[in-house]
């Protein structure tokens, strides 16, 4: 098969096109590799998929429209998994017109495309982000996530609602992954795993936010690609049991779906830095600072739709997890 990737030279973007080129797909790669962090990180990761055989990479933005609608009118694409916005929280009080060109005209040109061209299922990526001022846990799909408290969740919510009505009116399957604070090599240096282990090992202190007082459902990279890929292959049905009376959030008539990825395990602050000082061998020098604007206390998945619908549920615990970070960050940087 031939799968589109957008964001493909990004964190999760590369690692799920490295999973599809091992299965043997065809895997067209988009990027704009804009400069919100290392271009070069990017460039390294598109190197290491280069290399592998069925590989194609285009430089193009998806927020331009008429580029967007000619690669689609030019290629066939099977699926579609598009991964490309503006990620963070934090810079989506400072830069809000990014989100609005990446996360919204981008995913509507994607959804366009897909709608002409007869793409078999659309996956994107949502985020835990959504759940805003929800505090009930774990958090489920099947919640109302009304209270959004960044742009940046906002605008995964509105490409849930966008998906729908494409759902909706052109029987476009498209399922949303709300993803939970994804770790791991090769991640993003604005990230909080990257940030803390490299002021670990340069021996500067680290800013842990809210005082400690935040809990995380951390989710290791490979955990999320074997959710992505799975999904990709259970395109969603109508749920013909909808009742408009009683509307379900999670599922629709239309074929539609919504999951979380998650490790379904929230965990405290202070147990992740620990995990990295272990796999380090040196102490961190904490920071302790009141909470961001934007930030919420704490995240936890519940994943039984997931496992229901493809037979998989994360399972790589912290330590694990950290260690293969702190391994590759060694790696890469020489250090």
């Amino acid at each position: 098969m031939t799968v589109l990737v957008t964001g493909a030279a990004g964190f999760i973007g590369s690692h799920v096109c490295e999973k599809l080129l091992t299965q043997g797909h065809e895997v067209v790669g988009l990027d704009n590799l804009t400069p919100y962090y290392s271009v070069q990180l990017k460039k390294d990761r598109l190197a290491k998929l280069l290399s592998l055989k069925g590989f194609t990479f285009l430089p193009l933005d998806i927020k331009e429209r008429e580029a967007t609608a000619r690669l689609f009118a030019e290629q066939r694409f099977d699926y579609a998994i598009n991964l490309a916005a503006q990620p963070g929280v934090r810079y989506s009080i400072e830069h809000p017109e990014s989100y609005v060109d990446s996360n919204l005209v981008g995913f509507g040109n994607i959804l366009e495309g897909c709608r002409h061209s007869g793409v078999k299922h659309l996956v994107y990526a949502s985020s835990s982000s959504v759940y805003g001022l929800n505090t009930r846990m774990p958090f489920s799909v099947h919640d109302n996530v009304d209270h959004p408290i960044s742009l940046y969740a906002a605008t995964k919510k509105a490409n849930e609602l966008m998906a729908h009505c494409y759902s909706h009116l052109y029987r476009l399957p498209t399922t949303g992954l709300r993803f939970f604070t994804v770790y791991g090599p090769w991640g993003r240096p604005d990230m909080s795993h990257f940030l803390f282990v490299k002021a670990i090992f340069e021996g500067k202190p680290i800013q842990v936010f809210n005082h400690g007082k935040m809990r995380r459902d951390f989710t290791y990279i490979d955990d999320i690609v074997e959710g992505v890929v799975r999904v990709m292959d259970a395109i969603p049905e109508p749920n013909l049991a909808w009742d408009g009376q009683r509307p379900d959030p999670g599922t629709s008539p239309a074929p539609y779906r919504i999951f979380n990825i998650g490790n379904n395990n929230s965990i405290e602050l202070e147990e992740y830095i620990t995990a990295m000082e272990e796999a380090i061998g040196k102490p961190a020098l904490r920071n302790y600072v009141d909470m961001q604007p934007g930030d919420v206390q704490a995240t936890y998945a519940d994943v039984d739709d997931l496992a229901k619908a493809v037979g998989f549920r994360p399972t790589t615990d912290i330590r694990t997890g950290i260690a293969k970070f702190v391994e590759w960050y060694r790696r890469y940087y020489g250090v």
